[in-house]
């Protein structure tokens, strides 16, 4: 444990230093550590020094009784066989000068008499007798002394056990109390103590929560502002459709580019702001106002695929909410244009444009007509030629398939 919790702590840049977090934990069980350690230690000294030489000292009495127990009763046993070996030989003496008696009719040592051996015998089996009762006395004596003896090693083994559980009695509550307060000193760590503290540490690269999300009014980028980015005039017009020949809404912008764009809307965060229609203005010819109503004639140059692959002219008839918004928009599309012609549009659908051979009567002013396919060049197999569009009177009459009429119309918006 103490070479994981290092002091200092390895990793302790991550946590805050004061006293009360995760830092201060691990100082706290490092410590708690290091005092169970030096516990463990001082209970070695106690075993060493107090319980283990009362167990010593027993072992020793045990070896020293049974030192007693082998020169003591072990000498008296020693005694009593010799005296039964000697009360043996005596017996054995006796019968054979038992059976002499019989066989030479009495004629004997006064030393072999049977009588006097019996005496004897008699003589040597009391004191063999003597020695067996003073033997059996030794052995009930050590009988005794070994069930005081016993019952001194169990009061010793006893007492020595006693003195063992109060010393680890003490170490283990020691042990608890360290290993409680490691646990207190974890759980009394509030729950964003930490966080607080590395917020406080890096709140120089962290999000502050209560800052404001960013919006894109507050950002600025280079040429944001430059006036070629500035329209000269925008809003929403209408312009007649080729199929339906209604007028849709759109969003038109004139840029200090001289480019006429239109946009479903002006919304520039919903979709690419990518133009369905962008007319180059010096390219173009304007002609007058009549009231809500003017006309720009020009090319497509927004890439579309309508406009890319047939490079087709247009003729656009606009409308204004009001004649003044009209007028605001035709004056500044008039000082980019490439032409201004003084042709009113018309208040109905123009006639299709005959060819530049075939004249053209108008009871009021024909808006300007479209030229013609430019990519293509024919019309069922002749030169194209462009026609003047513009004149004063009712349109007369004018068969779509006769030789040399083109009738193009305005294409469809992408």
């Amino acid at each position: 444990m103490l070479k994981t919790v290092k002091d200092p702590l390895k990793q302790g840049h991550h946590f805050d230093q004061s006293l009360g977090g995760v830092a201060g934990m691990f100082e706290n069980i490092r410590s708690n550590t290091q005092g169970i350690s030096n516990q463990h230690y001082e209970t070695e000294k106690k075993l060493k020094g107090t319980i283990l030489p009362i167990f010593d000292r027993l072992h020793t009495e045990i070896k020293n009784k049974s030192k007693e127990l082998t020169k003591g009763a072990g000498k008296g046993s020693k005694t009593v066989d010799k005296a039964r070996a000697l009360t043996q030989k005596h017996i054995e003496l006796l019968g054979q000068h038992t059976a002499s008696f019989e066989s030479h009719s009495g004629s004997m040592k006064a030393t072999d008499d049977p009588y006097i051996l019996q005496r004897g015998v008699l003589h040597r089996l009391n004191k063999q007798i003597q020695e067996e009762n003073n033997n059996r006395q030794d052995l009930i004596s050590v009988q005794n002394s070994f069930a005081q003896f016993e019952a001194h090693i169990l009061q010793t083994v006893q007492n020595g056990m006693t003195q063992f559980l109060q010393v680890v009695t003490t170490q283990a509550e020691h042990t608890k109390a360290a290993y409680g307060d490691m646990v207190g000193t974890s759980q009394r760590i509030p729950l964003d103590f930490e966080w607080n503290g590395f917020v406080q540490r890096n709140n120089t690269v962290l999000i502050d929560p209560a800052a404001p999300a960013r919006t894109i009014s507050s950002i600025s980028f280079p040429n944001q502002n430059h006036r070629s980015t500035q329209p000269l005039i925008s809003g929403s017009l209408e312009r007649k459709g080729k199929i339906m020949r209604s007028y849709d809404t759109n969003y038109y912008v004139v840029t200090p580019s001289k480019y006429l764009h239109e946009f479903k809307t002006d919304d520039d965060f919903a979709k690419d702001p990518v133009p369905e229609l962008s007319v180059y203005l010096p390219d173009c010819m304007i002609g007058a106002v009549n009231g809500t109503k003017f006309n720009v004639k020009g090319k497509d140059k927004s890439g579309g695929k309508l406009g890319g692959a047939f490079s087709m002219s247009h003729e656009m008839q606009f409308k204004a909410h009001t004649p003044e918004a009209a007028a605001q928009w035709w004056e500044i599309i008039r000082n980019v244009a490439g032409s201004v012609t003084t042709d009113l549009p018309e208040s109905t659908p123009a006639s299709p444009v005959t060819g530049s051979n075939s004249p053209v009567v108008a009871t009021q002013p024909a808006a300007v007509q479209t030229q013609g396919l430019e990519k293509t060049g024919t019309v069922a197999g002749e030169e194209a030629t462009p026609a003047s569009a513009v004149a004063s009177g009712s349109p007369a009459p004018v068969n779509p398939t006769a030789p040399g009429a083109v009738v193009v119309d305005e294409p469809a918006k992408s």
